[in-house]
């Protein structure tokens, strides 16, 4: 039986070479395996196994031995209190406690899955920070000074962290292991850049543009940007204007969304867009940068998260359209189906909430959600809804559920390939 190492080598030599046009062993097992339609990914980026699922590698079980010996925790940042509680989700009980910096915003797991990053991006302030946790013992470590670091994602090569600095409208691309500067790419157009995914072949990534109702499209490889594209809810009059590049762009006339968090489709082509002030989900094609379709949700729709089949896509509801919403509101998750295209189920806090963030348990039966305006953690059964909480630290965020299954991690609160 060969190593994971090994069929790692043999199968980028197999792409390599049909690649190339260069000629492969028909007897050879590992150039058998390779579909036809493999992806060619930017270099460094490990292969696609499967190509009509790019989560293949995060189902249940398959777990990377990068995380052996990880505690089973979530971890949550709050952003008011500054600090990170620490849950067991076997005992279902609050652990641990500690203070990061300032204002902290997401848990972000690193690519190679070996550390876990509290993005501090001390709103207002000019001294932002890292904090990193070992997951082994579910410690922090010293702080990291980091220019407003809102989020963080890392460059699916690995060779890059990007620290998504807000305020400063930039993307820094920083060492992923020291965090020095490497370059930047500004983003003028984009007020309130959060969240972001990437494609299949690792090429490009769809960010978000929160306070300007957009979203940009980022060159990865010639490192710029390539375009925007207004979000537009349907039914609502638009014109058209000269664009980024000088082309003819249609804008909203009348509206303006606030588009939060994204997830690409499990084959690759559509991005997913949560839209908290159009309560519900944008589907733009990531090749052509065209909205093609908006699926409805519920109020204040803000976290994505596919499921461990990559069957359904959760989407979390925070219940206001507002950044700063009050408790008890009309918080809940909506089921879409990717294959559909719509929502199947929707599962409501019976007591009023604001499901955010979070992620999927390694085992897919539990989605944990941070309740931003209501100071708990919400447990999702994602077979029959019903929810559970406990309670935290003020205005819980980003939080990260750990370990996961999967090879590497582009970042935000666990986005594993």
């Amino acid at each position: 039986m060969t190593s994971p190492l090994t069929r790692h080598v043999f199968l980028t030599m197999a792409i390599a070479g049909v690649l190339l046009g260069m000629p492969c062993d028909a007897q050879s097992p590992q150039s058998q395996a390779i579909p036809s339609n493999a992806i060619a990914t930017v270099p460094g980026m490990p292969p696609v196994p499967d190509p009509s699922n790019l989560y293949s590698e995060t189902a249940a079980g398959r777990m990377s031995p990068a995380v052996a010996g990880a505690l089973e925790r979530i971890y949550v940042p709050n952003l008011r209190s500054n600090d990170v509680y620490v849950i067991d989700p076997v005992a279902f009980k609050v652990v641990d406690r500690f203070k990061v910096g300032i204002n902290p915003q997401h848990v972000v797991p690193s690519w190679d899955l070996k550390t876990l990053y509290v993005a501090n991006n001390a709103e207002r302030r000019t001294d932002g920070s890292l904090t990193p946790i070992d997951p082994t013992t579910g410690k922090p470590g010293a702080q990291i000074a980091v220019d407003d670091p809102y989020n963080m994602y890392f460059s699916p090569d690995g060779k890059s962290a990007i620290v998504v600095a807000e305020a400063l409208k930039r993307l820094d691309f920083r060492d992923p292991h020291t965090m020095q500067l490497q370059y930047s790419i500004a983003v003028p157009r984009c007020g309130g850049i959060n969240h972001a995914d990437f494609s299949i072949d690792g090429r490009f990534a769809i960010f978000t543009c929160e306070f300007n109702g957009t979203v940009a499209k980022i060159d990865l490889v010639e490192r710029k940007v390539i375009g925007y594209l207004q979000l537009i809810k349907p039914g609502l009059p638009t014109k058209t204007v000269k664009g980024f590049d000088g082309r003819d762009e249609i804008i909203c006339t009348v509206w303006k969304g606030m588009p939060q968090d994204v997830r690409i489709s499990p084959d690759g082509t559509l991005f997913y867009v949560a839209d908290m002030m159009s309560d519900g989900v944008f589907v733009v094609d990531g090749a052509s940068l065209r909205q093609i379709d908006f699926i409805p949700t519920g109020i204040g729709a803000h976290g994505l998260y596919p499921s461990r089949d990559a069957s359904r896509l959760y989407v979390a509801n925070r219940g206001s359209n507002k950044i700063h919403g009050s408790p008890h509101g009309k918080g809940s998750v909506s089921v879409i189906d990717f294959a559909m295209r719509k929502v199947v189920a929707t599962w409501p806090v019976a007591s009023g909430g604001s499901p955010d963030m979070g992620n999927v348990s390694a085992d897919g039966k539990t989605l944990w959600l941070s309740g931003r305006y209501d100071d708990v953690v919400y447990a999702f059964d994602t077979l029959t809804g019903e929810v559970k909480s406990i309670k935290v630290g003020a205005e819980p965020h980003g939080l990260a559920v750990w370990p996961q299954p999967g090879r590497y991690s582009l970042g935000h609160t666990g986005n594993l390939r």
